[in-house]
């Protein structure tokens, strides 16, 4: 059972130039009360075959998380663009946040991101070299989520009536449902407010 569940993934600034930062709000649902801080990365894959190539592009702690529904919003600087082969760049690459308490993963939320210039002439002509600063980002809102059974050490509370239950009476969020899940029993499986975000040290 997951302590942590998350609600919504909300851009605030897409599409955007591929230049500019990831701005964006989380909103998560805790149902047990967290001694340590939630930590959440975001990851730049511009070469899905190739790991070494993938950009961390910010990380942030959250917490103390208390009981009920929590958010935070999270800005990501963009990818380098010297580390991103020049065949890469364009097109659709990949964007990951993921969710982690005590170096364990127990969410993975994945985008696809489609980078193209802004004008009909570069598009069909492309500029060599690459013009970064006239390219832009669109981020595909369909994101493909991926969890992890991992150990908690906490015992969620038993909710003795529905008024009881945690975050039975916190303001609604922006449905879910439309995500795609991928429950997993085992990291090895994988295929591939008020909460505080401060920076990670």
């Amino acid at each position: 059972m997951s302590i942590v569940t998350i609600r919504n993934v909300e851009f605030l600034n897409n599409p955007a130039r591929f230049l500019d930062p990831y701005h964006f709000r989380v909103t998560f649902e805790c149902i047990a009360p967290l001694p340590e801080d939630l930590e959440w990365r975001l990851i730049y894959v511009a070469s899905p075959g190739n790991e070494e190539l993938d950009q961390e592009l910010d990380d942030c702690l959250v917490g103390p998380v208390p009981v009920g529904v929590n958010a935070f919003e999270f800005e990501g600087q963009a990818p380098n663009p010297s580390k991103i082969p020049p065949e890469d760049v364009l097109g659709v690459a990949a964007l990951i946040l993921t969710g982690s308490y005590n170096e364990q993963e127990f969410v993975r939320v994945g985008y696809y991101q489609n980078t193209e210039y802004d004008n009909e002439e570069m598009k069909e002509a492309l500029p060599e070299p690459i013009r970064f600063e006239r390219l832009v980002r669109d981020i595909n809102q369909k994101p493909r989520v991926t969890r992890f059974q991992i150990k908690w050490d906490i015992v969620p509370p038993q909710p003795i009536s529905a008024v009881a239950a945690g975050a039975a009476n916190s303001a609604a969020v922006p449905s879910a449902d439309d995500l795609d899940d991928d429950d997993e029993d085992d990291e090895d499986d994988e295929e591939g407010t008020p909460s505080n975000g401060k920076p990670a040290s």
